[in-house]
């Protein structure tokens, strides 16, 4: 046990028990123009760019424009997404059944950020954490930390500046192992935002967590899809931010009468197809001893094909191989968190379904895959058959699943994946899951159903 940690940690979880019990008694309006205040003084012109500009310049991953497109979109999204909601007092009443729901703090918030997005991912958590007042403790990977500093001390000035404590939100400055171990052993609740060894311990720390499970989504394109539109989205979705996102397209997989035909518009998007012994090149680079090269991760694609000893022209945005297997021995088929796709064939739909299930069965259980189709018979049957948590419908899947102003999904970052991807919740983690609610039930006469409304379909078997 490091009791320096513990000690500090302690001091950190009393100054925000202190902060939340003071916002304990706050109306939804008050509420909902901190939050937004402090969302604001984020997004607006300046920070914003500051931000965006120093994450890259410490994670050294992603760029400037998808690091400042995801701040915005995401954190605006989430203000979006939770105006005019209520999170204070009674939030529902069933009539029918008399009962009442009254929201409530879950407490101080445990926040781990990856390096991969330190932009977005604090400012939504504390957006969420907010709504339901609590107060959060961010702990960034110490890559990163800078850009937490960066961030919360613009909203704890702004917390100040609306009279509320300013220990609503605390960053640690200088993240540790131990220092993560801790809070996660002290704070009321986990949201668990990185690596599997990082959920691993968020599950095992004995404090209730809401973690993410690994991506590696795959998408299907059939014989009706658009193909230059599909091949444009994918082509957005796997270079936004140099796939830093765990919901970047991994593999698609592809009927065989348009294959050549969609290679070529992939091709025309920016994409560069290696041919064997580059794939081999390319392979022995993006893995070291089984694992992926930390090396290569959100790098762009000209960097990544330097080190691979590949010549890929100036104007390439994205890398292709051809792949036929799945598992350990095609390490192709897994998460690669690197603008490079995996192509396969495919001859009958059914044979699409067994793939999508088989490359996330290896990795990427319960996380999403998605379509391009126009064929309603093969949406509902890859929607039915397959174990993820989200599937998009002729979107980019980095773009899709965290929300969008495209799509109906909750803006988050944060991504459950449900029992299939070893997480409670097969949803996008938000505000909702930040509260805990009181069930208020008042008395009725009873009206009990007789046997024949219960079992009168089988009573006569």
């Amino acid at each position: 046990m490091d009791r320096n940690a513990m000690e500090y940690v302690s001091t950190l979880i009393e100054r925000a028990r202190k902060a939340q019990a003071a916002i304990e008694d706050y109306t939804q309006e008050q509420v909902d123009q901190l939050l937004t205040a402090v969302v604001w003084n984020i997004v607006k012109d300046g920070p914003a760019q500051e931000i965006s500009k120093l994450a890259v310049e410490e994670s050294r991953m992603g760029n400037y424009e998808g690091k400042y497109n995801k701040l915005m979109a995401k954190s605006k999204g989430a203000i979006r997404d939770m105006l005019g909601k209520k999170s204070v007092g009674v939030i529902e009443i069933d009539e029918e059944k008399k009962i009442m729901k009254i929201a409530k703090p879950v407490g101080v918030i445990g926040a781990l950020v990856p390096c991969t997005n330190p932009e977005a991912t604090p400012t939504v958590k504390v957006a969420h954490a907010l709504k339901g007042r609590n107060a959060i403790i961010l702990s960034p990977h110490p890559r990163t930390k800078k850009t937490n500093a960066f961030i919360v001390n613009i909203m704890r000035e702004t917390l100040k500046k609306y009279g509320a404590p300013e220990d609503l939100v605390i960053g640690i400055e200088n993240p540790t192992m131990e220092i993560s171990n801790e809070l996660m052993k002290q704070c009321d609740l986990i949201l668990a935002t990185g690596g599997a060894g990082l959920v691993k311990a968020a599950y095992s720390s004995g404090t209730p967590a809401y973690g993410v499970g690994a991506g590696n989504a795959v998408v299907v394109v059939d014989e009706t899809a658009d193909l230059k539109d599909a091949a444009h989205k994918v082509m957005l979705s796997k270079t936004f931010d140099f796939a830093t996102s765990c919901s970047a397209e991994n593999s698609l997989i592809i009927q065989e009468s348009v294959y050549d035909d969609f290679v070529e518009a992939l091709k025309a998007e920016g994409g560069y197809l290696t041919n064997s012994e580059e794939k081999e090149k390319l392979q022995e680079v993006l893995w070291v001893d089984g694992h992926l090269n930390s090396k290569i991760v959100a790098q762009s694609p000209q960097i990544i094909a330097n080190l691979a000893e590949v010549k890929l022209p100036q104007d390439k945005k994205f890398m292709m191989v051809e792949e036929v297997g799945v598992g350990k021995d095609y390490p192709f088929s897994g998460e690669k968190l690197s603008v490079v796709v995996s192509l396969y064939k495919y001859n009958k739909f059914e044979e699409a379904i067994d793939r999508v299930n088989e490359i996330t069965k290896y990795q990427g259980m319960g996380h999403s895959c998605g379509i391009h189709s126009f064929d309603e018979d093969h949406i509902m049957q890859l929607a039915l058959k397959t174990k993820v948590s989200r599937m998009n419908i002729r979107q980019g899947q980095a773009l899709a699943n965290t929300g969008n102003w495209f799509n109906g999904m909750p803006f988050t970052t944060s991504l459950g994946c449900g029992s299939w991807g070893g997480n409670i919740a097969s949803e996008n983690i938000t505000w909702k899951h930040l509260i805990n609610v009181t069930w208020v039930s008042r008395y009725f006469d009873p009206v009990a159903p007789t046997d024949e409304e219960l079992f009168g379909s089988v009573m006569n078997d």
